[in-house]
């Protein structure tokens, strides 16, 4: 009752940030450029390269990058099944970052390359109103374009730009056959609003009034895709997505800022300026992310952080962001975005990002997740990533109560992520079939009995159930986080419980209450190590030369087999390397059960007991 009472507090204060300032019409808006950089903005980012090293690196691979783009041929309307999305994502990458190697240098290359890319999609048939993210893609680029050199434009060329704005991007907003994202809760909504809002701020004077509805339209619908960062920042749709719906969400708010200096109450949402603490923690020790849901399992760059440290003064912030810095290895140019990044570093100083002092986050909201690790500082830190949540959220698996785990380095319980969805899509499954008898389901990854939680008689969890994080411990020798799994599963009663002891031991902890009808519960974990051997109720996986125990100690009969992560389907991905360890357990009726797992570093030793769940406490 009180979460809920949180919540319901929290949505009253958003709806009052997003009510307390309106949208006012004008016939004029500041000159262009408008977006994002705005006159006298270059001078402060060539000032920034010369004292910050991650600044002048982030700007040499940028116009590096420009020179390769120069030597290639501009873009072709190529659709890939139902999608253009990758030709509007390499549009805006090239043009976000030719016009900002044009405004840094002033070379003239750089505006002509630009301009032809520019006038070479304004021509394309339309922008793929079908799969609308590909039109918020391309009209982001075109305007971004289109404001940026505005003042050098021929006149033909900034009639020509602007009529693809209006038609194919605006215009195509309009068509209800294809604007459902407007009332859509997860990214869609947000790279949506971002790209047709850039679109109309790029073209205000030319249709003030059309352009103001517009404006006016999206902060109506923004708050939307914002309510599901309450209460504590914990995003649904996992990493990989937060870095498309956030990063987009902060374009628009920053477009906001520039253009009419407030952002009208949006980046005081309920837990939005929480989620980059969420972000952060979700990036382990071993150099992959907790990568839940459909997300791939690389840390990434990300320019929003910058924005989101420089607004909370907050530059541990940046602790991750830094290390892909210092790892020249790093290819920054795979980030469209990235030009923002010296955008929002105005005033920071990179350089002086220390270490974050928190070891533990939770989040709430409609996928709950928990974070702890033994130190920010320690390469070998061992580090846990628990969720709980729904199958039912967008880009959701049947992943509730799965976790992840890093030692030494190395990932040893990881997570498949997603497979690649055209790779699904040519073949006729239905993927997006997210009833309980849906294809989705079917698919290895996405199901239950390949992530590292319990399956019970062979079933699949319920599509529609809910777990919280129930209860969670933050005292550096006991970290841990507790899930009550019963609506997840039919006709079971079922509590889950991760820990960190002492910052060595990690114990999964599962109490199973008493069932009238006799079961068999399958406990999972799928890991890239090689097995060298399984005995009994332990097994030594080894990779690059570290070690890891596994060992069951509740119930003490219970021994451990293993298989390739797998399937007969064809349309499965292979995951080579990858193996399933596990163990099953018949569950008499009437019968309470617990399922204890140790997961220890190095050696092969564990406490002898650890307390029920109840009993874990700061």
């Amino acid at each position: 009752m009180k979460k809920n009472l949180t919540t319901i507090l929290c949505l009253l204060v958003g709806i009052n940030l997003l009510q307390a300032q309106q949208l006012s019409f004008s016939k004029d808006l500041i000159p262009h450029p408008r977006l994002l950089l705005l006159e006298g903005g270059v001078k402060v980012i060539l000032e920034n390269i010369e004292k910050d090293q991650n600044l002048a690196r982030i700007n040499r691979e940028i116009i590096a990058n420009c020179n390769e783009i120069i030597d290639l041929p501009t873009l072709e309307r190529i659709q890939i099944g139902r999608r253009l999305l990758d030709k509007s994502r390499e549009a805006l990458r090239r043009i976000f970052y030719l016009s900002y190697a044009y405004r840094t240098t002033g070379e003239e290359r750089f505006f002509k390359r630009c301009e032809a890319e520019m006038l070479k999609i304004s021509g394309f048939s339309d922008w793929n109103p079908s799969h609308f993210l590909d039109v918020a893609e391309m009209t982001m680029a075109v305007s971004i374009g289109y404001d940026w050199l505005y003042n050098q434009l021929p006149e033909s060329s900034r009639k020509t730009i602007k009529e693809a704005i209006l038609a194919k991007g605006l215009q195509a907003s309009e068509n209800k056959k294809y604007n459902s994202w407007l009332k859509a809760t997860h990214n869609w909504n947000q790279v949506c609003n971002a790209g047709i809002s850039f679109g109309a701020l790029a073209t205000y004077e030319e249709y003030p009034k059309y352009a103001f509805s517009l404006m006016e339209r999206s902060l109506k619908s923004i708050h939307l895709p914002m309510e599901d960062y309450m209460p504590d920042g914990a995003y649904p749709e996992g990493y990989g997505y937060w870095g498309y719906g956030t990063s987009f969400n902060v374009m628009y708010i920053s477009s906001l800022e520039k253009v009419y200096k407030t952002d009208f109450g949006l980046s005081q949402a309920p837990g939005f300026l929480k989620t980059a603490s969420y972000y952060l923690h979700m990036a382990g020790p071993s150099g992959y992310n907790f990568n839940y849901s459909d997300s791939g399992d690389q840390i990434g760059f990300s320019p929003a952080i910058f924005w989101f440290s420089n607004v909370l003064k907050d530059p541990s912030l940046l602790a991750v962001q830094n290390k892909v810095l210092a790892d020249n290895t790093k290819n920054l140019t795979g980030n469209r975005l990235l030009p923002a990044a010296m955008v929002w570093s105005v005033g920071l100083n990179t350089q002086e990002s220390k270490a974050p002092t928190k070891l533990f986050y939770t989040g709430g909201g409609k996928n709950p997740v928990a974070m702890f690790r033994s130190s920010w500082t320690d390469p070998d830190a061992v580090y846990v990533g628990f969720k709980a949540g729904s199958p039912n959220v967008n880009h959701g698996h049947m992943d509730i109560g799965s976790f992840v785990m890093d030692a030494l380095g190395e990932r040893w319980a990881l997570d498949l992520g997603m497979q690649s969805y055209e790779s699904l899509e040519s073949l006729g499954i239905k993927l997006w079939d997210k009833t309980q008898e849906g294809q989705r389901w079917e698919i290895l990854r996405y199901n239950n009995h390949f992530h590292n939680t319990l399956s019970f008689d062979n079933q699949l969890q319920k599509v529609e159930g809910y777990a919280g994080i129930d209860n969670f411990t933050q005292n550096p020798g006991f970290m841990s986080a507790i899930s009550d799994l019963s609506a997840i599963y039919p006709n079971m009663k079922i509590k889950r419980g991760v820990a960190l002891l002492d910052k060595k031991w990690v114990v999964v902890k599962d109490e199973i209450a008493p069932n009238e009808n006799e079961n068999m519960v399958h406990w999972n974990m799928l890991t890239p190590a090689k097995i060298e051997y399984l005995r009994g109720n332990t097994a030594k996986l080894s990779q690059n030369g570290k070690v890891l125990f596994l060992k069951i100690t509740e119930p003490q009969n219970a021994e451990f087999v293993s298989s390739q992560a797998k399937s007969d389907n064809a349309y499965d991905a292979p995951n080579e390397g990858v193996t399933r360890i596990g163990f099953e357990v018949k569950i008499p009726k009437n019968t309470a059960t617990n399922l204890t797992v140790w997961l220890v570093p190095e050696e092969d030793i564990v406490p002898e007991k650890i307390k029920p769940l109840n009993l874990w406490k700061d």
